[in-house]
């Protein structure tokens, strides 16, 4: 038995012995869900059952209309050209951020904060060790789930939000999930150029698509728009050249993805293989352990894969036990 199906395993068993960077409570505040399909918060209907047949590609959660529509290759959307982002800065909405339960620099030491401080450590540890076990393109890291609603997108924010906050490194959010983006939603942006945009158009500079933010050390990249062949754009050697040059061109920079579901795109495994290190985000209590083992045989090819057990409840005393338990894979 590999470690990550020794770990697969932790996860289904009870008590102490389930593997995760740490194990937190969701914020009772849901994104809206006609907005947000992804957020975290444990209110979207999913029986297990329907995670079973999630498994198979051609069994996708239904989307809304107007989702399907956008996913047609004859309905490829091409968002207006806006000024170039290299000269942007935009002002996050931080209040209604911490509304839906996102870290912010200026919200103290809350629950989620403390959570995703420990989440973050040993990322950074692996991100930029120059030792001995140094991890090639440590310092991309993809956020990922196996099934829709897990929370990922809730977690690659926060732990975007939370590695912006160190005194000697930057973020770069990668919103990867080029289906269905959910990032610029849950900070509030509306349609932009970015990552498929560059890969399309070879005049385009990573700096026309660059969005600055208020928060110093935060920088954000959007999906941009959707098109037919966003699996083998991802694959090509355009993206090898791009994710070596945000990789390289800053000492101190982290890229978080967030990434598609594993188990219910192609982007996703292809994306897995170009990683550094990949956070698995698992439902807690409604994800099954085989399809927890599944993921992990798609991304047994990363050499680093850290759990989060996410939406975790608290003791029915309402007291909070913060223990953490970590495994890398």
């Amino acid at each position: 038995m590999s470690i990550i199906e020794k770990a697969a395993s932790k996860l289904g068993a009870e008590g102490k012995q389930r593997v995760k960077l740490a194990a937190f409570e969701v914020p009772a505040h849901p994104l809206p869900p006609s907005d947000v399909h992804d957020n975290g918060t444990g209110n979207q209907s999913r029986s297990t059952p329907s995670q079973e047949q999630a498994l198979s590609p051609s069994q996708e959660q239904a989307l809304p209309p107007s989702q399907e529509q956008a996913l047609s290759p004859s309905q490829e959307q091409t968002p207006a050209t806006p000024p170039p982002a290299a000269s942007r800065r935009i002002t996050l909405n931080q209040a209604k951020m911490r509304d839906y339960g996102i870290v912010t620099p200026d919200q103290g030491r809350t629950q989620i904060a403390e959570q995703f401080r420990v989440i973050k450590r040993p990322l950074l540890t692996n991100a930029f060790n120059k030792g001995p076990g140094m991890i090639k393109n440590g310092n991309l890291i993809m956020v990922t789930s196996a099934l829709a609603g897990e929370g990922k997108s809730f977690c690659t924010v926060n732990l975007a939000m939370s590695i912006a906050m160190e005194m000697d490194r930057t973020v770069l959010l990668v919103d990867a999930d080029v289906a269905r983006p959910t990032v610029p939603k849950i900070l509030g942006l509306g349609t932009e150029r970015g990552l498929m945009d560059i890969l399309l158009d070879d005049d385009l500079d990573l700096a026309d698509v660059l969005i600055k933010t208020d928060i110093e050390k935060l920088t954000l990249l959007t999906a941009g728009r959707r098109h037919s062949h966003s699996t083998e754009l991802l694959a090509s050697q355009s993206m090898g050249e791009l994710l070596k040059e945000l990789a390289q061109r800053y000492s101190d920079r982290v890229v978080i993805f967030d990434s598609p579901p594993l188990l219910l795109t192609s982007e996703a495994r292809v994306l897995a293989s170009l990683m550094g290190q990949i956070v698995l985000v698992v439902e807690a209590e409604t994800t099954s352990q085989q399809v927890v083992k599944e993921t992990l045989r798609q991304i047994e090819s990363c050499d680093v894969v850290n759990l989060i057990y996410n939406k975790a409840r608290s003791f029915s005393g309402g007291e909070y036990y913060g223990n953490y338990y970590h495994e890398s894979a």
